[in-house]
């Protein structure tokens, strides 16, 4: 880890899926999220932040300061356990310690330990008490940029799952979905005030922001599936300020990326099928004081 970063940055995401279900809802049989009103596809700021830790974790080892919270078969009580031990305190159900500086140095030690808690905070008072921690860094939800088409598609598997079953059937049915199509846009925040380290922060570095930079442009590649279909970065500007603080409103910002469909697209009046058929611009022009433009994935 390096110093705890100093400028605020906004960011517009840009990935495309072809084929595939980007983030299925549990709740309505694993169908693509949808926004019933408009159509836009939607995949939720959870499903973004599981490929980054996902993508930290393999890089790192699940190594310590790179160690991640929030993983498979994880038990959250023992992870907190572990910041007890290692600072030679009994933890009592539900109740940090009473010394404010040793319930302090609880959570510090989680933050320094762990990456996704240092980067997107995390709630720990479980029974195992380790305080709570606000993230500096946030995303949004991402929304196509035009409406999708959710595609039903039976399949079948030339097995039965037991004998009982191979009495009556000699196979299996089911059901995939998939987008044809969508190219989907979302936002996402770094708070460098919540990573300051002398106002309680999580200590967030500029180690960890190139970290989560290299996650946005390669965390799909090591989450493949068939379900998933093809699902690729297409681009990521950030604004960056020159203070913590910032020095223009996000919404400000954002405005100065377009996406379009392209006029090949728009006159041949048909849904996009590809990157080619939207437009992406950047407007660099007359950009506030103190603001600058990144290209984080291009």
């Amino acid at each position: 880890m390096t110093t705890p970063i100093q400028h605020r940055y906004d960011f517009v995401y840009l990935f495309d899926v072809t084929d595939g279900n980007p983030n299925g809802d549990p709740d309505a049989g694993n169908l693509p999220r949808v926004d019933a009103e408009t159509g836009q596809g939607l995949v939720t700021d959870v499903c973004l932040k599981r490929k980054v830790r996902n993508y930290v974790g393999l890089k790192h080892g699940m190594q310590p300061p790179y160690d991640i919270y929030v993983r498979e078969k994880a038990v959250l009580n023992d992870q907190h356990e572990r910041a007890y031990k290692a600072l030679d305190l009994r933890s009592e159900p539900k109740k940090l310690p009473k010394d404010e500086k040793k319930a302090r140095e609880l959570t510090a030690w989680m933050c320094g330990n762990f990456f996704d808690i240092r980067t997107f905070g995390a709630v720990m008072t479980t029974e195992v008490n380790a305080g709570q921690e606000r993230g500096p860094v946030q995303f949004t939800k991402e929304r196509s940029v035009t409406p999708i088409v959710s595609m039903e598609h039976a399949i079948t598997r030339m097995a039965v799952t037991n004998r009982k079953d191979a009495e009556n059937k000699d196979r299996e049915m089911g059901r995939k979905f998939a987008v044809p199509y969508g190219l989907y846009r979302g936002y996402g925040y770094v708070n460098a005030t919540l990573a300051d380290p002398e106002r309680h922060g999580t200590g967030f570095s500029e180690g960890d922001l190139e970290l989560l930079r290299e996650s946005l442009s390669m965390m799909f590649e090591h989450d493949r599936s068939a379900a998933r279909g093809l699902m690729r970065p297409v681009r990521c500007v950030a604004f960056r300020h020159e203070n913590k603080l910032g020095n223009a409103r996000a919404d400000q910002l954002f405005g100065r990326v377009k996406v379009e469909l392209s006029p090949n697209a728009v006159a041949e009046k048909r849904p996009p099928r590809c990157i080619d058929d939207y437009v992406i611009t950047v407007d660099r022009e007359g950009l506030p004081s103190g603001i600058s433009v990144e290209d984080w994935v291009q």
